[in-house]
């Protein structure tokens, strides 16, 4: 047997306002993306912005249905967008935040891991990895850089692309 140990390395800041400009300000985007949140059943509001290579700026927010699980999560709104409209402008950042009236929300969101799944195979895609901030309004920030720091065995077989 061997023992192996696996570490993630990732930045913390005390909130968005000691981000620099560009990851700050792709941070209220995301919050205005909250805004289109259809989120009826779980009041769990979810805001997802891509920033591209080009500078254009894609939202993404959590739409539910009352058929669940028919509905979406923030981050594949965005990432689905991004892959069906604007495949030859790479990613190089996505924030995403939370927010509910039922409770303070004290710490950043992960995505999910369907979430995770997909953001890896556009990862592949584009050739590197995307910027993750993950943020809570009144509260930390966390800055990871690509998905492999969420998922160091992510699902990806090369020999299922021809």
């Amino acid at each position: 047997m061997t023992d192996h140990e696996i570490k993630i390395n990732f930045k913390a800041y005390n909130s968005i306002d000691d981000l620099d400009k560009p990851a700050h300000d792709l941070c209220l985007e995301a919050v205005k993306a909250l805004k289109n949140s259809h989120s009826p059943y779980s009041k769990f509001r979810v805001g997802a912005a891509l920033l591209l290579q080009s500078g254009k700026i894609l939202h993404g927010s959590n739409q539910e249905n009352v058929a669940y699980p028919s509905g979406l999560c923030a981050e594949r709104v965005a990432l689905f967008n991004w892959g069906a409209n604007y495949p030859d402008d790479p990613i190089i950042a996505m924030a995403v935040t939370a927010h509910t009236d039922e409770f303070e929300i004290l710490q950043p969101v992960a995505s999910c891991g369907s979430c995770l799944q997909v953001l890896a195979e556009y990862e592949k895609k584009q050739g590197k990895p995307i910027e993750i901030i993950l943020f809570c309004a009144k509260g930390p920030v966390w800055v990871m850089k690509g998905v492999e720091t969420f998922l160091p065995f992510l699902f990806f077989e090369k020999r299922l692309i021809s």
